[in-house]
């Protein structure tokens, strides 16, 4: 199953699709767009930080998601579209005025 998620995923996501589906997961932690479109076609239910961050908020875990995505971009090198960005803030609650 790994070699042939590695003809479209590098190796480390192929190793959680493959780990995903062998253990019936519920939800799988995936960023990169092909990851993402790869384990939904294959009948994942996938899920980002920027959709983890969310959830926290939603569920009262964080006050705001702002200062981690900002983090995330600036020092981690994640990389967030502005449109992504502008968007969990919305969803937040947290849109810049």
């Amino acid at each position: 199953m790994i070699n042939a998620l590695e003809r479209d995923l590098d190796r480390g996501e192929s190793a959680a699709v493959a780990l995903a589906l062998e253990v019936n997961a519920d939800l799988i932690l995936l960023d990169e767009y092909e990851g993402r479109r790869v384990a939904q076609r294959l009948g994942l239910r996938v899920m980002g930080v920027v959709g983890i961050l969310l959830s926290a908020k939603q569920n009262q875990l964080v006050d705001e998601i702002q200062p981690m995505l900002h983090e995330s971009r600036t020092t981690a090198g994640f990389y967030l579209s502005d449109a992504v960005y502008r968007r969990a803030l919305s969803l937040a609650g947290e849109s810049r005025k």
